[in-house]
């Protein structure tokens, strides 16, 4: 499913306009990420979690030539599902 599907597909289960629909998702996704470049944790109660964690720096090969590389340290982006999510997809 992409944006647009994901909007129509909102739009008609709550009967809002699709132009309000896609502000209202543009407006979660934002703040989801605004939270989250903060260094929060988003909580979403029976869907899932948003969190930063961090990945080391390391050494690495170039595939192409196969010398050793340094690949910088980085944050990452976490998600981990809930319980109630996980349940729906295991068909639980």
């Amino acid at each position: 499913m992409n944006r647009h599907e994901l909007v129509d597909a909102v739009a008609a289960a709550t009967g809002e306009s699709k132009v309000a629909t896609g502000e209202t998702i543009d407006a979660v996704i934002a703040t989801i990420t605004g939270a989250v470049t903060k260094g929060k944790t988003v909580q979403l109660i029976g869907f899932g979690s948003f969190s930063t964690g961090a990945r080391a720096a390391r050494a690495g090969r170039n595939p192409a030539t196969g010398a050793a590389i340094e690949i910088p340290a980085a944050k990452t982006v976490k998600f981990t599902a809930g319980k109630a999510f996980k349940d729906a997809v295991n068909g639980a």
